[in-house]
């Protein structure tokens, strides 16, 4: 198994969503426990984390690619465009034409690539408006996927991912329960061995109209506005966030 991991990409990848003070920026994730599990049967392992919440795909391949590829990793996970899809107007072919290139670099210089799709927004009445951009976006991934032979990670087809319970409070960032889904789904992907189990929460409750209602308008005025805010005025949650993990070091 890979002995250099290099993480690339937004939020997602830096762990937003899975705040634990004992990690860097405050946030664990689920990129750190996929590289806790690897450096467990890996002597000499070595892991950097190079995402920053909130950047759009461009921002990260020229930010992030060449800082990367600068470490010589054998193994990069690496998404981006979360956050151009949320955008009122997305050229979704020429941001992931711009990815695609990324990843050759990447796959040239002797990486495996892990990629990821798009989590299925179908049982949340926001996110489902986004399905068909969503969509679009993954049916060019699982083509860049076989084009480079990268290893994919298919969140679209994990069900488990629709269930509220695993997200965190602002609804766009997964929680605990979350990364650590995502994390067992990528060291199975690579075939790697790990010690980790998804949540299995079973049933969920049954939610009345009203109560969703009350807390759909709840949501909405502690997050939702804020983001919006945040867009007229340009800013970024990254603006002021720098890499948890710049260089890469031994997992602790």
């Amino acid at each position: 198994m890979s002995g250099r991991l290099v993480c690339i990409g937004d939020s997602f990848t830096e762990g937003v969503g899975d705040e634990d003070p004992r990690y860097p920026n405050g946030v664990r994730g689920w990129a750190d426990r996929v590289a806790e599990q690897l450096a467990a049967h890996t002597p000499g392992f070595l892991y950097a984390n190079l995402a920053v919440r909130g950047k759009l795909a461009g921002q990260i391949l020229a930010e992030q690619l060449e800082p990367a590829l600068d470490l010589r990793p054998d193994l990069v996970t690496f998404y981006a465009g979360g956050n151009d899809l949320m955008r009122p107007k997305v050229d979704i072919d020429g941001l992931l034409e711009d990815y695609d290139k990324g990843v050759a670099r990447l796959t040239e210089a002797g990486a495996r690539v892990v990629l990821f799709t798009g989590v299925d927004g179908v049982e949340d009445a926001l996110f489902r408006k986004m399905r068909g951009r969503v969509a679009i976006y993954n049916e060019h991934v699982r083509l860049m996927a076989a084009r480079h032979g990268a290893t994919l990670v298919d969140m679209w087809a994990m069900r488990p991912l629709r269930d509220r319970r695993l997200w965190s409070a602002d609804r766009l960032h997964l929680n605990h329960l979350g990364h650590t889904e995502v994390a067992v789904a990528v060291l199975d992907a690579l075939g790697a061995p790990h010690s980790l189990k998804p949540a299995g929460l079973g049933p969920r409750e049954t939610v009345d109209p009203r109560t969703r209602r009350r807390e759909n308008i709840a949501w909405a005025k502690a997050h939702a506005l804020p983001w919006v805010q945040r867009r007229l005025r340009g800013e970024s949650s990254g603006d002021t966030v720098t890499a948890k993990r710049p260089a890469l070091a031994p997992v602790e």
